[in-house]
C-alpha cells in the first residue's frame, strides 16, 4: 500500500504546472462543498478526499488517502462502472445507489464518476456522491420546523384569546364572592376561581417555557449523567440505562437547565415506552459539515436516546411533536413539544426513527462558537 497522503500527490501538481496557491484555493473550495468528492487513480487508489467525503466515510483524510476502493467500502456496486469509466473515458451517473460504509452503516447516494484528462491526472477519475438520505432528512426537518412554528403561532394566538376572558371570569367571581354572605355560596365562586387558574396554568404549559436560554459552558455528558441518575432513581431495576459516549466531544455553550428539561422529557418517554423492563441507551457522537434548516454547521453533537420498546404508532408519527398529542391515556402530550421548543432555542433540532423493538430520538446541537 502506498503511504497515506493529505492532499493530491505533489508530483501530480508539479507535472501539471499547477500554481500551488491556486491548488490550495481549489482544495479549500472543495472542502466547502456538501457533495462528497473522492479522487482515484488508475489503480482505483484514493488520492484525495474533501471534507464532505470525510463525513461520508466517517473518517479522516489522513486515514484513508492511499487506500484502494475496496478498502473504503465493504461493498462497492459501481466497481465495474469505474473500471469502464477509466478505460473508455466516458462519465457515468447513477441514482439511489446503496453504499455499505461498514457493517452497521449503509447509505443511499446519487453519484457520478467522471474521468479526468490524462494531461491533469494520469487516467484518474473523480467520484462524486450526494447523500440522498441526508437530503431527505433536511427536507423532513424543514417541514417539521415549519409546522412546529405554524402550530406555535396558532397556539400563542389562541392562548391570548382564551386568557383574556379567563381573567375577566376570574375577576367577576372574586367580586361576586365579596358580595356573598354565606360560605356555602362562596364555595361555588371558589370553584370558578380555581378552575380558571387551572386553565391558565394549562395554557402556560402548552406555550412552554418563556425564559430565554442562559448560555454557559457545559459538558453534554455531565448533563446526560445527571439525567441518567434522575431516571435511574425513578425506574424499576429491570430497566437498564446504558451509555455509549464519545469522549472527544468538546464542551459547548448552552443553558444547562433547559437541556436537562428537554432531554429528560425524551428519556422519560423512552422509559414509559419500554414499560417494566427493557433497555435505554444514551449515545453521543460528533458530526461534521451538518446542515440544519438552511444553515450548515462545521461541527454538531448528536445525542441519540434509543429504547427497545414497541415503537411509535404510525398514526402519531406526523404529529408527535404537536402539543396535546399522546399515545397514552395518562399522558399530557406536552413533553416532546416542549423539548423541541427548547432545542430550537439552542439552534438545534430533534427527529426520530422508530421500528418495533428500536426507537431512536436524535437531538442535534451546533458546537461552533458563533451559535453560542
Amino acid at each position: 500500500m502506498k503511504p497515506a497522503q493529505n492532499v493530491l500527490a505533489p508530483d501530480w501538481c508539479e507535472c501539471s504546472n499547477i500554481d500551488m496557491n491556486l491548488f490550495e484555493d481549489a482544495t479549500a473550495l472543495l472542502d466547502n462543498l456538501s457533495t462528497a468528492i473522492l479522487l482515484f487513480d488508475t489503480d482505483k487508489r484514493l488520492h484525495s478526499i474533501n471534507a464532505a467525503g470525510e463525513d461520508l466515510l466517517s473518517t479522516s483524510k489522513r486515514a484513508v488517502c492511499g487506500q484502494m476502493i475496496d478498502e473504503l467500502f465493504i461493498d462497492f456496486p459501481l466497481l465495474d462502472a469505474m473500471t469502464e469509466c477509466l478505460k473508455s473515458d466516458q462519465p457515468f451517473t447513477e441514482r439511489d445507489v446503496e453504499l455499505r460504509i461498514s457493517t452497521e452503516h449503509t447509505i443511499i447516494v446519487d453519484c457520478a464518476i467522471t474521468p479526468l484528462p490524462k494531461s491533469i491526472f494520469s487516467n484518474g477519475a473523480v467520484f462524486e456522491c450526494i447523500n440522498v438520505d441526508r437530503n431527505r432528512r433536511i427536507t423532513r426537518e424543514e417541514d417539521i420546523m415549519a409546522r412546529h412554528q405554524a402550530t406555535s403561532a396558532l397556539i400563542r394566538g389562541m392562548a391570548h384569546e382564551i386568557k383574556n376572558p379567563l381573567g375577566g371570569l376570574r375577576g367577576a367571581a372574586q367580586l361576586l364572592e365579596r358580595e356573598l354572605e354565606t360560605e356555602d355560596l362562596k364555595e361555588y365562586t371558589g370553584i370558578i376561581i380555581s378552575e380558571a387558574d387551572r386553565l391558565r396554568k394549562l395554557i402556560d404549559r402548552i406555550l412552554g417555557p418563556s425564559d430565554a436560554p442562559i448560555l454557559r459552558q457545559i459538558n453534554i455528558h455531565e448533563v446526560l449523567e445527571h439525567i441518567r441518575s434522575l431516571v435511574d432513581a425513578e425506574t424499576p431495576d429491570q430497566i437498564n440505562i446504558e451509555r455509549d459516549y464519545d469522549p472527544s466531544l468538546p464542551d459547548m455553550m448552552a443553558d444547562r437547565d433547559q437541556l436537562i428539561q428537554a432531554l429528560l422529557n425524551i428519556v422519560r418517554n423512552a422509559v414509559q415506552s419500554v414499560g417494566d423492563h427493557g433497555t435505554i441507551t444514551l449515545k453521543t457522537r460528533a458530526e461534521r459539515q451538518f446542515t440544519m434548516g438552511n444553515q450548515r454547521h462545521k461541527l454538531v453533537v448528536r445525542i441519540d436516546i434509543i429504547d427497545d420498546g414497541p415503537g411509535i404508532p404510525e398514526e402519531l408519527r406526523e404529529t408527535i411533536f404537536y402539543p396535546m398529542v399522546t399515545g397514552r391515556a395518562e399522558g399530557t402530550g406536552l413533553g416532546l413539544s416542549i423539548a423541541q421548543t427548547l432545542i430550537h432555542r439552542h439552534h438545534g433540532f430533534i427527529d426520530f426513527d422508530s421500528t418495533p423493538g428500536q426507537t431512536t430520538f436524535t437531538t442535534w446541537l451546533p458546537l461552533e462558537a458563533k451559535n453560542s
